[in-house]
């Protein structure tokens, strides 16, 4: 699997995160902090789930159902999806 991203090089800059390891422009060097990497798990899930929770759009659709979504598929193990969803849904109560 590696082998063939490997390949496609060009694109590894643009994804950012691959497979838990932090992927930065030729040149740039981890110090500059201009890239973020979050692990995905259970507590981060239930960070976004807190965050989401504060916004007061958090109730219309689509930011609801996407919400739950994204909590239904972290208690189930589908961390990464869920995450997912729940950063779509924070997206979606911001733009009011």
């Amino acid at each position: 699997m590696f082998r063939s991203l490997l390949h496609w090089g060009w694109l590894l800059p643009v994804l950012g995160v691959l497979g838990g390891w932090m992927v930065l422009p030729a040149g740039a060097s981890a110090v500059e902090g201009t890239w973020r990497v979050r692990p995905d798990s259970r507590e981060y899930c239930g960070e976004l789930a807190n965050r989401l929770a504060t916004l007061p759009a958090a109730t219309r659709e689509p930011a609801h159902s996407l919400g739950l979504e994204g909590i239904r598929l972290c208690e189930s193990g589908h961390i990464r999806t869920g995450v997912t969803k729940l950063r779509r849904a924070i997206h979606e109560a911001q733009v009011d």
